[in-house]
């Protein structure tokens, strides 16, 4: 059985152009994994190096390191419980930790790490704003995931900076926004458990009822997720369909779109942890990934 999606039945998806679109995107990402196993990836801890911004995580996909091909970003942010100052709390849960074992995503990722307080977007936007000075990847294809404190993040991102954004994943999480303007000008999913009983879900039914009355709702997709709890959430950065429906999206598409057609299943969410390999390594870790662009 599929998560309800109460927005799945609004207008404005071309389903044959969008059928075509994911077989493409779905083919790329396939190619790209067979292509990886030639080599792995690599991952670099940044510290100090954007003035006003985070110390952060970059990970670069093997095709990127021996290729130079131009890739996606994803932008990860984290919740309260990986603040701090000890960079390897980041990548305890979430996309690196899946990367590590054995999940392979053709894109570059940013994992920043807050040190505590509220994720401010000026300093996400300055972290990245250095990655695309000095890397050169796919800026029409920048997607933010963020969870619980990083689903606030991940809002607050995504609708101060819409233009920089090709789609937005939140989970378990609210905004801090006084505008929501900038949240309907692109895909957005907004995923909460019905049993939180860390961040209620009545934070992001807030956020949905906002952009609804703003009403620049066309690109809006939300799910309450029947019995689920804080914890049960984090599986979603595990699932193939999570990245799949990031991967559809681009800046290009005129007019935006969003993508009603993945879902996910309480069949997948149980089973998302199923096939992680414990023993896996997908990337080498270095001092710098080098850079393709001088600043």
């Amino acid at each position: 059985m599929a998560l309800t999606t109460p927005s799945s039945d609004a207008p404005g998806n071309n389903k044959p152009h969008n059928d075509m679109k994911r077989l493409l995107t779905t083919i790329i990402i396939a190619l790209a994994t067979l292509a990886a196993h030639a080599q792995h990836g690599q991952l670099a801890a940044m510290r100090n190096v954007v003035e006003g911004g985070y110390n952060f995580w970059l990970y670069a996909p093997s095709e990127y390191v021996t290729d130079h091909r131009r890739v996606p970003v994803i932008i990860f942010l984290h919740g309260a419980s990986l603040c701090g100052n000890n960079m390897q709390r980041v990548r305890r849960y979430g996309l690196l930790h899946a990367i590590a074992k054995g999940r392979y995503y053709p894109c570059m990722v940013i994992a920043p790490q807050n040190p505590g307080g509220a994720w401010r977007p000026d300093k996400i936007a300055r972290v990245l704003d250095w990655v695309e000075a000095r890397h050169d990847i796919d800026t029409t294809r920048v997607y933010v995931i963020g969870m619980s404190l990083g689903g606030y993040g991940t809002l607050d991102f995504a609708g101060t900076y819409p233009d920089r954004v090709a789609a937005a994943m939140a989970l378990c999480g609210g905004s801090t926004l006084k505008d929501f303007g900038g949240l309907g000008r692109i895909p957005l999913w907004i995923l909460h458990g019905t049993a939180d009983r860390a961040v209620p879900v009545s934070q992001s039914k807030a956020v949905v009822e906002a952009i609804k009355e703003s009403g620049n709702d066309g690109l809006l997709r939300y799910d309450w997720v029947p019995g689920a709890s804080h914890g049960d959430l984090a599986r979603l950065l595990y699932l193939k369909q999570t990245y799949d429906w990031l991967f559809f999206h681009t800046t290009l598409d005129n007019p935006r779109e969003v993508d009603r057609d993945v879902t996910i299943t309480k069949d997948d969410l149980r089973n998302a942890y199923s096939d992680l390999d414990p023993k896996a390594t997908e990337f080498d870790i270095v001092d710098e990934i080098k850079p393709t662009k001088q600043p």
